[in-house]
């Protein structure tokens, strides 16, 4: 990759230094997630796995918000009866080509870490949140089916309990808690965010690629999980077809509370 800044989608990617910076550019919805940004991620992944001069890669929104989430407009054609399961599949290859660059790659949490903002930061290798940025998990609100896969990878790096939290207490786990927990490995003061992952990245650049990228694979056959099993699928689908996911989708675009009835 050059040196040059380019703009793709709502995705700014710059090197500089032997950095990769990905920025989340949607101001207008609070950098939620489009199907074409996951494809330009999934592009630059599989592109900067092969380039030599990039030592590390920063992902950020900015210091007010990380991302809101998958772009829940587009649920009602990509997430439609069918067509759940591709819409996954792309969602899944972009998380899974960004894990398997072989340079460490760190997010930059500000505000809200939202669903599909949340598995954006987890696929990284390190975590630095500003003290009041917060993560969350609201699929039950909107009544889809999670993707295995992806509540795979928050239990890897939150845990089973903190997991169980935001999936079925619907609860907020906020940037200190997580810290605690281990799943950020840095805290920082609000406003600072960007700075301070420079400077980590910056550091990592510094070090020896080949010694990061024997770590990365080690530390991935150690931890992973794979939750691909096509019955945890279904169950997931079928939550996809339901009434009650057409009821949330439409209570969420017409800004209701939905009214569930568990079919």
């Amino acid at each position: 990759m050059s040196g040059a800044g380019l703009s793709a989608g709502a995705i700014q990617v710059s090197t500089a230094d032997g950095i990769a910076e990905l920025r989340l550019c949607r101001e207008d919805s609070r950098n939620a997630l489009s199907s074409g940004m996951w494809k330009e991620l999934r592009r630059f992944a599989r592109h900067v796995a092969h380039d030599r001069t990039v030592r590390a890669i920063l992902l950020a929104g900015d210091e007010g918000v990380f991302s809101s989430g998958a772009d829940i407009r587009e649920f009602a054609t990509l997430r439609a009866p069918g067509a759940t399961r591709a819409y996954d599949d792309l969602v899944e290859s972009a998380l899974r080509a960004l894990e398997a660059v072989p340079q460490p790659t760190v997010a930059c949490v500000a505000g809200p870490c939202v669903g599909a903002g949340a598995s954006l930061a987890c696929a990284c290798d390190l975590r630095i949140a500003a003290d009041d940025a917060y993560f969350m998990v609201p699929a039950a609100r909107l009544g889809l089916g999670y993707d295995p896969r992806g509540i795979a990878r928050f239990v890897r790096v939150f845990g089973d309990s903190v997991v169980r939290g935001l999936l079925l207490g619907g609860q907020r786990c906020d940037a200190r808690d997580a810290h605690a927990s281990g799943a950020v490995q840095r805290l920082v003061k609000p406003g600072t965010v960007l700075e301070e992952g420079r400077q980590v990245a910056r550091s990592v650049a510094g070090t020896a690629p080949l010694t990061l990228a024997a770590a990365k694979a080690t530390l991935a056959a150690l931890a992973h999980a794979d939750a691909d099993s096509e019955g945890l699928r279904q169950r997931a689908l079928k939550a996809d077809a339901s009434a009650d996911y057409a009821e949330g989708l439409a209570a969420f675009l017409d800004k209701r509370k939905p009214e569930f009835q568990g079919r």
